[in-house]
């Protein structure tokens, strides 16, 4: 399974954290805590693990139609959680670990999204955009 985005933020929060802690960091330049509050960690985590279940139910050869309501449902529970967080959830950094979560994913459960975003007349990294608000 793919590295979770919460995951490497969650490392982001440590490593600022450390740096205040050691002195090498000036407390009023990390960041971390602010672009990502445990509240936003722990309900991402939540919509990511509903994902990677919902993936692990497609089986061995699913219909492209299937693969897309996968991806609909956690593009639309991540967009809820964005519109929580004020529209400020995810900054461009976050929305491309996303979307590249969400990818690595889907092939890594045996979906060629190559194949599939070639069947539906997408380019290979649009398969969220239909849905996408953050």
């Amino acid at each position: 399974m793919p590295k979770r985005p919460t995951d490497v933020w969650r490392e982001h929060v440590a490593e600022e954290a450390a740096a205040v802690a050691a002195g090498t960091l000036d407390p009023e330049c990390a960041y971390s805590t602010e672009l990502f509050p445990v509240s936003l960690l722990t309900v991402t985590d939540d919509v990511l693990a509903a994902f990677e279940a919902d993936v692990a139910a497609l089986g061995g050869s699913p219909a492209d139609d299937d693969v897309l309501g996968v991806v609909e449902r956690v593009v639309l529970e991540l967009n809820r959680v964005n519109e929580a967080h004020d529209g400020a959830a995810y900054e461009t950094d976050e929305r491309e670990l996303l979307c590249a979560y969400i990818d690595d994913t889907l092939v890594a459960a045996g979906v060629d999204v190559e194949a599939l975003t070639e069947r539906q007349g997408l380019g290979r990294h649009e398969i969220t955009d239909r849905w996408r608000e953050w």
